[in-house]
């Protein structure tokens, strides 16, 4: 694949080249990666350390309460990873009916009755005992050396910190540990975490058995009693992650892998899917044709999505049929280009979140995310080891009858899951680890990229620092006010129903790519990341 290498937007960065590269939404985290690296570590170690570090350094986004998923290239194959978490077992329609009435579709946004079991820090260990290389404490302790002395608050994480106080500040053991002046942290301020450094090394020295069967299990247990919630020991100790083959999608003589149900990375296949149909780059990159198609391709894909995917055990259709060739195609031809619609379901039955990928000069690349949900998630912090607990449990449905009840709550059940990481190849062979988080920004933001690298050739950077939409539902889109003023108006005149957003944060997501350029020992890697976030990219 060959790039150009101009900045053609508003960006101050630029692609950075390295044979070992670890790419994070904060620098610190970054460097916690590289540091593994460099005492003899791999990818994975690298991702580890950087995913614990995040907890740290960015916990609008996510906290050692978070769930995880993960896809990496080990050097010879692809590996995929689901640690999200499941229900408590206490958890039914019933439960919710009794506790919030009849009237709610899904289980409460914030509170400890939106918490499912944490599944990230059982990731880290199941990453590292199967394919790290070093001790698993050592992988924790940047993370825990961060809260214990501190850091500055950057000036994204600030934004968000100070504009989520409002709403959580009520919550159980939010205040005490995350507005320690009775504020959020202006930008600059020095922000310690000490119960969190606690709990990094209790973890590191456990394996992560404290957090599931130890002395952090019992606190959360504890906590969640006292908030008059439901989850148990029993609950905590029966959590395992679990690993699963990727399933995958041919586009432009690439194959783009993503983790299967019951998350929503087969959104980004299904549109891809249906974008293979036509040739993109017969239109202007930012012109409004080719972001109609992406629009309306996108809108088919989440109409099934949000219909079908669940738990895979509960699911009516399999991923197989909701990307079958045929099936695809017959949706490709309800796109119109001369207008804006609202799509539904088909039937194909025949008959926060932050994200960071890293890679090694031996070829092993590791594309890794997890989150709270909702910024900071549940908003209910533990406050004996600083578990910042996240809210999945919002995701499901109460309601038998809702738009898909496959997704209905039930005792041990995941719920339908947003973050999703991605990985490409060629041939069977690794080309780029990545991933765009934001709730349902990420699959828009997996094709987003994906397209004007591999339609357009844009350069990882160039893609990351492109203006983006946002589907929202119907005929409704954000777009970012960098998009271009006659591409905005050529779409609303197709009938989309545009706002202009100047907050990118959470709207439309922020990315980090790592694109293999040949043998990593020689010709290394490019890697990208966002300017929407205060990330960096470290390498050697």
């Amino acid at each position: 694949m060959h790039f150009s290498y101009t900045p053609s937007y508003a960006s101050t960065r630029l692609p950075v080249f390295a044979r070992n590269v670890v790419s994070t939404s904060h620098p610190l985290a970054a460097q916690a990666g590289l540091r593994m690296l460099q005492q003899g570590g791999n990818a994975v170690d690298a991702a580890v350390a950087a995913a614990a570090a995040m907890t740290i350094c960015e916990p609008v986004s996510n906290g050692l309460g978070s769930d995880a998923f993960c896809i990496l290239w080990d050097g010879q194959a692809l590996h995929g990873l689901n640690a999200s978490g499941r229900a408590p077992a206490a958890w039914t329609p019933g439960y919710f009916h009794s506790r919030y009435g009849k009237s709610p579709a899904s289980p409460p946004k914030r509170g400890i009755d939106s918490v499912t079991v944490p599944g990230a820090v059982s990731a880290w260990v199941a990453l590292s005992e199967r394919f790290g290389k070093l001790p698993f404490a050592a992988l924790m302790e940047p993370a825990a050396e961060i809260a214990e002395r501190g850091y500055l608050v950057p000036v994204v994480v600030q934004q968000k910190w100070a504009a989520a106080v409002p709403e959580l500040q009520s919550q159980p053991g939010f205040a005490q540990s995350f507005m320690p002046w009775g504020r959020a942290p202006q930008v600059g301020e020095l922000f310690q975490f000490a119960a969190a450094a606690r709990a990094l090394r209790a973890i590191g020295a456990t394996q992560g058995q404290a957090f599931y069967t130890g002395e952090i299990a019992q606190a959360l247990v504890a906590f969640s009693q006292a908030q008059g919630g439901s989850l148990t020991l029993a609950d905590l100790a029966a959590h395992r992650p679990e690993w699963v083959t990727p399933i995958a999608r041919n586009y432009r003589g690439y194959t783009l892998h993503e983790i299967p149900p019951n998350g929503q990375g087969i959104a980004a296949l299904i549109a891809l899917g249906i974008l293979d149909r036509f040739d993109l780059a017969s239109h202007p990159v930012d012109g409004a044709a080719s972001q109609h198609l992406q629009i309306e391709a996108m809108k088919l894909a989440f109409a099934d999505v949000y219909r079908y995917v669940a738990e895979p055990s509960s699911m009516e259709v399999t991923p197989a049929q909701m990307l079958d060739d045929a099936y695809l195609a017959s949706r490709a031809k309800l796109i119109d280009m001369d207008k804006a619609q609202d799509f539904g379901a088909g039937n194909p039955v025949k008959g926060g979140t932050i994200y960071l990928t890293a890679a090694d000069e031996n070829g092993m690349m590791v594309s890794f995310i997890q989150s709270n949900y909702m910024g900071f998630g549940s908003g209910c912090v533990e406050p004996t080891f600083g578990i910042s607990l996240q809210n999945r449990g919002q995701a499901f449905s109460t309601d038998p009858a809702g738009p898909n009840p496959a997704n209905l709550v039930a005792p041990g059940k995941r719920p339908f899951h947003t973050i999703i990481p991605a990985f490409l190849t060629q041939n069977g062979q690794p080309v780029m680890s990545y991933g765009v988080m934001g709730a349902n920004m990420q699959p828009q933001g997996h094709m987003q990229t994906l397209v004007r690298m591999l339609d357009y050739g844009q350069n990882p950077q160039v893609a990351c620092d492109a203006p983006r939409w946002r589907f929202n539902e119907g005929l409704s889109i954000n777009v970012e006010a960098a998009m271009p003023a006659g591409t905005v108006q050529g779409l609303m005149g197709l009938g989309h129903r545009m706002e202009v957003i100047q907050d990118s944060y959470q709207d439309f997501g922020a990315g980090q790519f790592i694109w293999r350029m040949g043998d990593p020992k020689v010709q290394g890697y490019v890697a990208a990341s966002d300017p929407r976030r205060d990330g960096q990219v470290a390498g050697y």
